[in-house]
């Protein structure tokens, strides 16, 4: 299992339920079929700058980085299609990456994940229903 994957699967395990200890994250990796030692375990939580809250272990919000997505989308969305649970935006040429990279940090619930080339970007969603719900909230951010 790389380092990668396993930090990622932290961060959605803490993002989905209320740990509050490392052996609870342990049991919650091992039913992902992720075994992990201790120590592997509190080098990625610190890498991965999670802080023990009354709520459990959270991720520091990292500071802002880059513009909004709302700033994004107005400076380069030009079209929004729909193919099932699929939404195809289409850019300025050169900017897909941008738009892509702002919707990916956004985390945003209806987006599984974000394909960019130079003008044409795809996202997927999990259903046709959620697919129109992301091409309205995209619809109402350059209209506002």
């Amino acid at each position: 299992m790389n380092k990668s994957f396993r930090q990622g699967q932290i961060l959605k395990i803490i993002r989905s339920k209320e740990i509050y200890t490392q052996d609870e994250l342990a049991r919650e990796l091992s039913q992902l079929g992720i075994q992990t030692t201790q120590v592997t375990l509190s080098r990625d939580m610190r890498e991965l700058g999670l802080v023990k809250t009354p709520e459990g272990y959270r991720n520091l919000p990292a500071e802002s980085s880059g513009p909004a997505l709302a700033d994004v989308a107005n400076e380069y969305l030009q079209d929004i299609r729909l193919a099932q649970n699929l939404v195809v935006l289409r850019t300025s040429p050169g900017n897909a990456n941008s738009l892509a990279v702002a919707i990916d940090k956004e985390e945003l619930d209806e987006v599984v994940g974000t394909v960019a080339g130079d003008d044409t970007i795809l996202v997927i969603t999990p259903d046709s229903d959620t697919a129109d719900k992301f091409r309205q909230k995209m619809l109402d951010l350059i209209s506002g």
